[in-house]
C-alpha cells in the first residue's frame, strides 16, 4: 500500500467517535489500495476535539472547517453535523475537489439534498452516504437472496424503528428537537435507515401516505429554567405503495419505551420470506416456500461463514461481528472506490431518492392525504 488519503472529519460528537473508529481499524482488517490518514478533525469544542484526535489519531484538532475544506492536503471530507450544515459543507467542499461522506439523513429537505448532489455531480468526486446498515452481512445476505429470486415477487415491506430515549419529559432540548437544524426528529433520523433499505431491497417508491406527532411538546433548556418548543417530530408512521406493487409499512419513534435501538425489517414474497432484528445483527430468518410442507418454517442462518459477505475478514464462523463493524465495512468500500476513481454506492443519488420520500411522507401527513414520490434521475 503505497498510497494514502488524508481525511478531515467535521463533527466529533457520536456519528464522528463511531466513523474515528473505522478509519482507525479499517485497514487492519481490510486490503486497501490506499491508506486512510486521519489528518484533522473539527469540533464546536476544541477541548473536545482534542480528547478525540488522541483517543483515535487524528493529527490535527480544529474548530473552523472551513480550514479543513481549504486544505490542499485533505482528498476526503467526512460530514458528521447537525443537519443544517451538511449542505453547506457539501457544496463548497464539492467545489475545492474534495470526495464526500456524508451522515443521513442528506439534508433537512429534498431541494438542500438536490444542491449537493449537483454540486458533486459537477465537481466529478467520489461522494457517499452513511447508509451503514446495507453493509450488516446479514442485510447483503438479503439482498442476494433477493436478487437471486428466492423470494419470488417481493408483496410486503414492514419496517420499524424503535428508540425510548425520549420518553422522559425532563429530557432536554437539543438540536435534533429543532426542524429548523434538523429538518426533521425521528423520520429523517430513523426512518431515513429504513427507507434506504426498502429501496436496496424491494425498489423505487410510488406513493406515501403518513402521520406525524409531537408527544412532548415542550422541553427544559440545558442550563436555564426556561423551556423550549419542540416542532420536529417525536414519531412518524407511514404506508407506502412501491413502483413494482409491493405494500409498505414503516414506523420510526423515539417512544418505543424499553426499547433502546431495535430496528425490524419483514419482507414477504410468493416464494419465500425474511424476518431481521438489529438487536440480532448476525442472524437472518429465511423462509422457503418451496420446501416440502413437513420441514417448512423460519430458519435462523448465523451470518458468519467466509462466505457471507464481509466476514472473511473478520473472525472464524460463530464469532460475532457487532454494529461499529458496519462502517469499517463501508469505509472500506468507500476508500477502494476513492482510489480506483469509480462511483460508490449508497451515492448522493441515493441520499436525495431517500430525502424525497421522507419529504412526501412529511407532506402527507400535513395535507393528510396520498402523495405522490418525486422522480428524480441520475444526471
Amino acid at each position: 500500500m503505497d498510497s494514502t488519503i488524508n481525511i478531515g472529519l467535521v463533527g466529533t460528537q457520536f456519528m464522528g467517535k463511531a466513523h474515528s473508529n473505522a478509519y482507525a481499524r479499517v485497514a487492519k482488517f481490510f486490503e486497501l489500495p490506499a491508506q486512510p490518514v486521519l489528518h484533522s478533525a473539527c469540533g464546536l469544542d476544541l477541548e473536545q476535539v482534542r480528547g478525540l484526535a488522541k483517543k483515535f489519531g487524528w493529527k490535527n484538532a480544529e474548530t473552523d472547517y472551513k480550514r479543513i475544506l481549504s486544505s490542499d492536503e485533505i482528498q476526503l471530507v467526512d460530514i458528521c453535523t447537525s443537519n443544517d450544515f451538511h449542505m453547506p459543507i457539501a457544496v463548497e467542499a464539492a467545489k475545492a475537489g474534495k470526495h464526500l461522506l456524508c451522515e443521513k439523513p442528506m439534508a433537512r429537505n429534498a431541494e438542500e439534498a438536490i444542491r449537493m448532489y449537483d454540486a458533486v455531480n459537477t465537481a466529478g468526486v467520489t461522494n457517499m452516504m452513511i447508509f451503514n446498515y446495507r453493509f450488516v452481512p446479514a442485510l447483503a445476505l438479503a439482498k442476494k437472496l433477493i436478487d437471486q429470486g428466492s423470494l419470488g415477487s417481493i408483496r410486503h415491506f414492514n419496517a420499524v424503528y424503535y428508540q425510548d430515549w425520549l420518553v422522559d419529559p425532563l429530557f432536554p432540548m437539543v438540536w435534533r428537537h429543532s426542524k429548523e437544524k434538523s429538518g426533521s426528529g425521528a423520520h429523517g433520523d430513523m426512518n431515513a435507515h429504513i427507507v434506504d433499505l426498502a429501496r436496496y431491497l424491494v425498489g423505487e417508491f410510488e406513493a406515501v401516505a403518513g402521520e406525524q406527532r409531537v408527544f412532548v411538546k415542550e422541553r427544559p433548556i440545558a442550563g436555564s429554567t426556561e423551556k423550549g418548543e419542540v416542532n420536529a417530530d417525536d414519531a412518524t408512521s407511514f404506508m407506502a405503495r412501491f413502483q413494482n406493487g409491493a405494500l409498505g409499512t414503516f414506523c420510526a419513534t423515539r417512544m418505543a419505551t424499553g426499547c433502546k435501538n431495535l430496528m425490524r425489517l419483514e419482507l414477504f414474497g410468493s416464494k419465500g420470506a425474511i424476518r431481521f432484528n438489529l438487536e440480532r445483527l448476525n442472524e437472518l430468518e429465511y423462509f422457503d416456500e418451496t420446501m416440502s410442507s413437513d420441514t417448512k418454517g423460519f430458519r435462523a442462518i448465523l451470518a458468519t461463514e467466509p462466505s457471507h459477505p464481509y466476514i472473511k475478514s473478520w473472525w472464524p464462523p460463530g464469532h460475532i461481528i457487532g454494529w461499529e463493524h458496519t462502517f469499517v465495512h463501508q469505509i472500506s468500500h468507500l476508500l477502494n472506490h476513492i482510489a480506483h476513481n469509480e462511483e460508490a454506492s449508497p451515492s448522493f443519488f441515493d441520499g436525495v431518492k431517500c430525502q424525497l420520500v421522507l419529504d412526501a411522507v412529511a407532506s402527507s401527513a400535513e395535507k393528510e392525504k396520498w402523495i405522490t414520490v418525486q422522480e428524480f434521475h441520475k444526471s
